[in-house]
């Protein structure tokens, strides 16, 4: 008969026991969104999401620097530089903005610009770009962003669709808030949009 001197507490699974049959490196291969892991802003490593959302192999990322997914230098330096003091005092950094597609693969068409949401926590907060894992999931659903946008409105637009006003997309971007109506308004007429509920879903979507 068991008494409470017999008896013994089931033991908790262990942190082996529990993860022993996790494989990582498969959830990072087939996770349902891009993954990059990035050394000083070049990807070092991909997932199959990301090749499909680029439309590129994985052999045509690897060791490509972050600029190759831009659709302008200027984009990538501004972004760069505005993504740096965020990571040093938080160590994330999240936006939306306008990515291009690298190759024809994976029903893409190479030079497609599309809005993407960019998720990514930097290893080292002190050297931000030095080491990082990103994530980014097309907003798009694969239809491009048709209208010409400049570096500047691409900028103004991804601002927009965080909901912020003219004042506070000044403050992000470092510019006065008459130069944001400016190429609000003209992203508005682009668009052919009368309220800015219907530019950000026409930003999305395609016009």
């Amino acid at each position: 008969m068991e008494t409470p001197e017999t008896r013994r507490p089931a033991r908790p699974p262990s942190h082996t026991d529990t993860h022993a049959d996790i494989d990582y490196r498969l959830a990072f291969a087939h996770a349902p969104v891009g993954m990059v892991l990035s050394r000083n802003r070049t990807m070092v490593d991909c997932n199959a999401r990301l090749c499909e959302m680029f439309g590129a192999d994985r052999d045509a990322l690897i060791g490509q620097s972050f600029r190759v997914l831009y659709p302008s230098v200027a984009e990538f330096e501004r972004i760069g530089k505005r993504m740096e003091p965020i990571l040093n005092t938080k160590g994330r950094y999240a936006d939306n903005r306008m990515m291009r597609r690298v190759g024809d693969l994976h029903g893409a068409m190479a030079g497609e610009t599309f809005w993407c949401h960019v998720t990514g926590h930097a290893l080292n907060r002190a050297l931000p770009h030095e080491a990082g894992i990103w994530i980014f999931e097309d907003l798009g659903s694969r239809r491009a962003g048709k209208a010409e946008l400049t570096p500047r409105e691409r900028e103004i637009a991804a601002q927009v669709m965080q909901g912020l006003t003219s004042k506070e997309i000044g403050r992000a971007l470092g510019i006065s808030h008459r130069t944001v109506e400016l190429h609000r308004a003209r992203l508005m007429r682009k668009y052919t949009a009368a309220t800015t509920a219907e530019l950000v879903q026409k930003l999305i979507s395609g016009p």
